[in-house]
């Protein structure tokens, strides 16, 4: 009798043990997915590439500790924006700086990118005519740095070289 004393708590306790969370369901096909490429690994996004909507294009490029950007806006008429110079990331929120005060914020959900709904004035100076960068939103084509960088406005100069 006194041995089976001893071993009822020990059952007892040993029924209580936690057992560990089940995963949250299609976690498995999910992962599944991204270790074969048929989907992109959220984690492991990055900027660089090359975006684009109908004749749009933009340019992210993310070098030696600094990150690229380049865009041209074409409306056609000569009506247009192009723009050059850096962005910082913090999260799903970007920062956009194409100097000389034309400087505003974007959001990035790992393939599109969309530009705030209002820019400041002194970003006027990048586009002709009635043209403006606000509110452009663009999809991601490709990673490619190479893609990226072959990237060029519509007189020739690279965007984010």
């Amino acid at each position: 009798m006194k041995a089976w004393a001893a071993l009822v708590p020990a059952l007892l306790l040993a029924g209580c043990s936690p057992e560990p969370a089940p995963a949250p369901p299609g976690t498995g096909l999910e992962d599944a997915a991204i270790e074969r490429g048929v989907i992109r690994d959220p984690a492991a996004r990055t900027l660089t590439g090359l975006y684009a909507r109908e004749g749009d294009r933009l340019c992210v490029i993310e070098r030696g500790g600094a990150t690229r950007i380049g865009t041209f806006i074409d409306y056609g008429n000569g009506i247009g924006c192009t723009g050059r110079g850096g962005v910082t990331q913090t999260g799903e929120r970007l920062r956009i700086d194409f100097g000389r005060g034309c400087a505003f914020d974007a959001a990035f959900d790992g393939d599109h990118l969309r530009f705030a709904g209002t820019v400041p004035a002194a970003c006027e100076m990048l586009c002709t005519r009635r043209a403006s960068l606000a509110g452009i939103a663009m999809e991601r084509l490709s990673d490619s740095v190479s893609e990226a960088e072959a990237l060029r406005d519509p007189r020739g100069k690279p965007l984010c070289g």
